[in-house]
């Protein structure tokens, strides 16, 4: 394995030495002394799960960094410069990072898809078929998963913690319950047009499906055609059709689209949503029970009276 990791670093050599010279996170955090076995992760959701799982035992690093778009990412060179020096490399498949593919496809580090094991949705409306929607990491109950594969990986990485990171994943686990829990209790008794949540993109619908609501979404998938007339026009109609109380957006995408969806129904604007990035450590979301807790306290209070 360091023998195919050396040549990767050799074959990017000028890449990374461009990416150090401007002073790219990546370069610094590799170039360190830490000896722990390195864990690098798509996005800082995954990374932050692997943080609390591992505890002092791992290094953990995001590819993207707070804030970033992770759907349609393009990595860097100091990427390569991570991937290079990784010994478990984590993603959460079903097609969030399609760039992801080629990027690791010459690395010898071990590779553990998070979502396996999932019932995936489809993305679409109804019955209609396609590819699955990714984001099932949204639904404290689909997390669960997550945290079991992170923990069978980082067992087989770092066997002689085994025990700890058990314990660390049934605590995190029961946090995860809790917070289903409160979400399911603070919808409970809502009347059938409350219990639908609106937002920009379709990434609640493990969620939606979970928690016993409704989902509507101005686009499946953060992509280039993004708040479209046809689309305001659909999530127009469902709103009115519904009386909708409020509708959401999320935090790495423009709200603009919603809240013209806001001041053609009437509405309000709910608040922004955080699904696919967390925050920097001071900001509103810097861990995953963080971000959880945010979304559920911003969707109750919208469909509350």
């Amino acid at each position: 394995m360091r023998a195919i990791k050396m040549r990767v670093a050799r074959t990017t050599g000028v890449l990374v030495a461009a990416a150090c010279a401007a002073g790219l996170t990546a370069c610094s955090s590799t170039g360190s002394a830490d000896d722990r076995p390195f864990v690098l992760t798509t996005f800082t959701v995954l990374a932050d799960m692997t943080r609390t799982v591992g505890g002092e035992h791992v290094r953990v690093e995001s590819i993207t960094k707070p804030g970033a778009e992770v759907h349609g990412y393009e990595p860097t060179p100091g990427d390569l410069r991570f991937a290079s020096d990784a010994d478990l490399i984590l993603d959460n498949g079903l097609g969030l990072e399609r760039w992801f593919e080629q990027f690791v496809a010459d690395l010898d580090a071990e590779h553990v898809v998070l979502s396996e094991g999932i019932d995936p949705l489809p993305i679409g409306e109804g019955a209609a078929t396609g590819p699955y929607n990714p984001h099932a990491w949204m639904s404290p109950v689909a997390a669960r998963v997550y945290v079991d594969n992170i923990t069978a990986a980082l067992t087989g990485l770092a066997p002689e913690h085994a025990d700890e990171f058990t314990a660390n994943a049934e605590a995190y686990k029961a946090e995860l319950d809790r917070l289903h829990t409160e979400l399911v209790t603070a919808l409970d008794g809502l009347p059938e047009n409350r219990r639908a949540l609106v937002t920009c993109e379709g990434a609640f619908s493990y969620l939606t499906r979970d928690a016993g609501l409704r989902e509507a979404y101005l686009w499946p998938v953060n992509a280039d055609q993004q708040g479209t007339p046809q689309q305001i026009a659909r999530t127009v109609d469902f709103v009115r059709d519904n009386d909708v109380p409020a509708v959401f957006c999320e935090s790495t995408v423009s709200d603009k689209a919603q809240q013209q969806v806001a001041v053609d129904t009437g509405a309000r604007f709910g608040g922004i949503l955080y699904v696919d990035s967390l925050s920097e450590s001071d900001g509103p979301v810097p861990t995953y029970l963080d971000l959880l807790r945010h979304d559920i306290d911003t969707i109750t209070a919208g469909l509350n009276p």
